[in-house]
């Protein structure tokens, strides 16, 4: 398993929002912190 170093910026990646828009860490630079929750065994 890859172990981030603590303040490493994230890679640029797309996801979807729970209203279905993609986002993007960028949308966020330099306003909010971003946290990103995984959760296993929902589709």
């Amino acid at each position: 398993m890859a172990r981030v170093q603590v303040d490493t910026p994230a890679p640029e990646f797309v996801l979807e929002d729970w209203t279905g828009r993609e986002v993007r860490p960028s949308d966020f630079k330099g306003s909010q912190n971003v946290v990103l929750v995984f959760n296993r065994g929902f589709s």
